[in-house]
């Protein structure tokens, strides 16, 4: 079949709905560009995402699908050389057959394995592969190497033309005032931001619960707090907010939160230049959005805020500097931790697996277990040490501040979380960390970054079945937290732990040669 190809083929992709699934094609344009960089690549898709795919920085023109025969002489009259199904449906199928095309290929969704185990709990190897997998393997048939197997920066372009910045010393604001996940996650846009604008004044705003990761990075020159969750009235706070804001006369504002509150403060506080993801609730009133994708790990969506500024976005975690002690010595012998409340009861693991894992832990390592956690998890992580013993446990839940709690994390040679913040402070201070993912899913983002990290999950048709979890489990089986053995978590911590280990004895060989 390669050997029949043009050196430069003209290739249609038919992918019709829904936005989410339409997004994930992107890594077969990139391949396919990284094959043939002359080549036309076009997508069929239904109108109402014809905008938001026109944004994709391969894709040479977009075709809105408005019925069977119209697309099928559109298709003809096209001439395509290569016809690649991604959608596999019958009417999908039924265009394939018709259209004229010397090459056509089908991905296959696993659709009868779906609902076997959503109606019968029959499970099926296919499930466990993703979709974005899936649309990757008929590349194989053209010859395409897969260099690029995920989603991407650059893969969307952003919207609106380059912000008209005052030539001289700038003052910007980043304005994060979501959780503490949420902000650990954001502080690689603000060193790149110092990175592109070396001469600016970047003032931080966020809550004070979570004003002490940006202290700790040494990146703001200022951090406003945002007291909306303990001020006596949130509108007076708003006021207040907006008053200071305004008196500071910023040039421009990076808003990673997607809220309307923080759209509005921003307009309010006359920010002229103000950027923000195009799915924000407050999206209207900015100046420049960026496309949001589900797809691209959270950091990486946030860098993309830049992307109006700039266009090398990769950055690393940066150091967070020591603002306290470690609250314990050397000698406790505490090289594991774990964090395992979550303000989403459907977001915890069960008590008893992680006291198993804690006694699994002690047991393999010596020492005890750091138990970390916020005021309101101080019951459950109570009982999680009374099942695995307290003598076992070096439990510090409510007991630190958030500079103490990152410098109780750093010496750890390992962190097994559920899927929340001090997951993400792990691997920003480089401790090799180990997700336990339940309701939420890699896919969603905001899963641990960097190489020496990992997620545990069960593979499912039901997740994600929220955002950020929830109160109960929909289906009322809770299989993606019980399905998760103590034997696989714990044997992924002793892995991460190890490898550290072995890369750092690598590096104190080379330094004694």
């Amino acid at each position: 079949m390669v050997d029949t190809l043009k050196n430069n083929p003209k290739i249609l992709v038919i992918r019709m709905s829904s936005l989410g699934d339409i997004i994930l094609t992107a890594p077969v344009f990139r391949n396919l560009k990284a094959k043939w960089p002359e080549a036309r690549l076009e997508i069929l898709v239904k109108p109402q995402f014809l905008e938001a795919v026109s944004k994709n920085a391969f894709i040479d023109r977009v075709l809105p699908f408005s019925g069977l025969a119209a697309a099928l002489r559109g298709i003809n009259d096209a001439a395509y050389d290569i016809i690649i199904d991604l959608h596999d449906t019958p009417r999908s199928r039924l265009l394939c057959l018709l259209a004229r095309a010397p090459v056509k290929l089908r991905y296959r969704k696993a659709a009868l394995s779906r609902r076997l185990f959503v109606g019968l709990r029959i499970p099926s190897p296919a499930l466990e592969k993703h979709t974005l997998d899936r649309y990757l393997e008929p590349l194989a048939a053209l010859g395409v190497p897969v260099v690029h197997h995920g989603p991407e920066l650059g893969d969307w372009a952003p919207g609106g033309n380059r912000p008209e910045l005052k030539p001289g010393p700038l003052k910007v604001c980043l304005l994060q005032t979501a959780f503490l996940g949420d902000c650990v996650l954001t502080l690689p846009l603000l060193n790149k931001l110092r990175e592109l604008l070396p001469e600016a004044s970047v003032s931080v705003v966020t809550r004070p619960e979570t004003a002490g990761i940006f202290s700790s990075s040494g990146l703001a020159a200022e951090i406003i707090e945002d007291r909306k969750k303990t001020a006596p009235s949130g509108p007076a706070e708003f006021s207040r907010l907006v008053r200071e804001l305004r008196a500071r006369k910023f040039d421009a504002v990076i808003i990673p939160h997607r809220s309307l509150r923080s759209a509005l403060l921003a307009w309010r506080a006359g920010i002229p230049v103000r950027v923000g993801f195009s799915s924000s609730a407050g999206s209207f009133l900015l100046t420049h959005k960026v496309p949001f994708s589900w797809l691209l790990h959270d950091v990486e969506r946030n860098l993309a805020l830049l992307s109006p500024l700039a266009e090398d976005l990769k950055a690393a975690f940066p150091g967070l500097s020591r603002d306290a002690v470690t609250p314990y010595k050397p000698g406790d012998g505490v090289t594991a931790g774990i964090n395992s409340g979550s303000a989403w009861p459907t977001k915890r693991w069960p008590a008893q697996k992680w006291a198993r894992l804690i006694r699994k832990l002690t047991a393999a390592r010596g020492g005890r277990v750091l138990m970390v956690g916020g005021p309101g998890e101080r019951e459950w992580n109570a009982e999680i040490e009374r099942l695995a013993g307290p003598e076992n446990c070096l439990n510090l839940t409510g007991k630190t501040s958030m500079p103490e709690l990152m410098e109780a994390i750093r010496p750890l040679k390992v962190f097994v979380s559920n899927d929340s913040g001090p997951m993400h402070i792990a691997a920003a201070l480089g401790v090799p960390a180990v997700g336990v993912f339940g309701p939420t899913t890699r896919e969603l983002g905001f899963f641990p970054y960097g190489p020496g990290n990992t997620v545990i999950e069960t593979p499912l048709a039901c997740r994600p079945c929220a955002l950020h979890g929830s109160k109960k489990c929909p289906r009322g089986h809770f299989l993606c937290m019980r399905l998760l053995t103590v034997e696989e978590v714990f044997k992924a911590a002793q892995e991460r732990a190890e490898t550290i280990h072995i890369d750092e004895q690598d590096r104190q060989d080379k330094k004694g040669k």
